[in-house]
């Protein structure tokens, strides 16, 4: 009978051994797999996006991402603007946002800025403001009046 209990005592500790082995097992899985993307994610790679040109009715030309007039696209984050406005800036041929990954950064903000000079010069008086940022005002040149549209 002794042997019986000790026996029974004996599985009891195992079957707990188990449980708490199995319940580290899974712990320590998830943890890795939240982990791991992070642990192992290679450079970032931005995206590079097509722009289908179409031209409205009324002379607006439009890339196919965004068709509005007052989203200022973001210089930390893809947005469909950002987009959009590299889309309008290229078409011309005259300003280079660089890759068309829809973050507006550096390269975009420079070729919007030389855009924005552009208008002035063609104006022959300053309709906008030279600052690289894709306002209300240069989204209306940019679809209706950069080079080549």
């Amino acid at each position: 009978m002794i042997t019986t209990g000790a026996r029974h005592k004996r599985s009891g500790t195992t079957a707990l051994q188990r449980n708490i082995a199995t319940a580290l097992t899974a712990a320590t899985l998830i943890a890795g797999t939240i982990a791991a993307p992070a642990a192992f994610a290679g450079p970032a790679v931005a995206q590079a996006y097509t722009c289908s040109y179409t031209e409205s009715s009324s002379g607006k030309w439009y890339a196919g991402h965004y068709n509005g007039e007052t989203i200022i696209p973001s210089s930390t984050g893809v947005s469909s603007a950002g987009i959009e406005a590299q889309c309008l800036l290229k078409k011309s041929g005259w300003f280079d946002p660089g890759t068309v990954d829809g973050v507006f950064g550096p390269n975009s903000r420079a070729a919007t800025r030389e855009f924005q000079e552009y208008i002035n010069d063609w104006a022959n008086r300053p309709l906008l403001v030279v600052d690289g940022i894709v306002g209300s005002r240069t989204w209306y040149y940019l679809r209706c009046c950069a080079p080549g549209m």
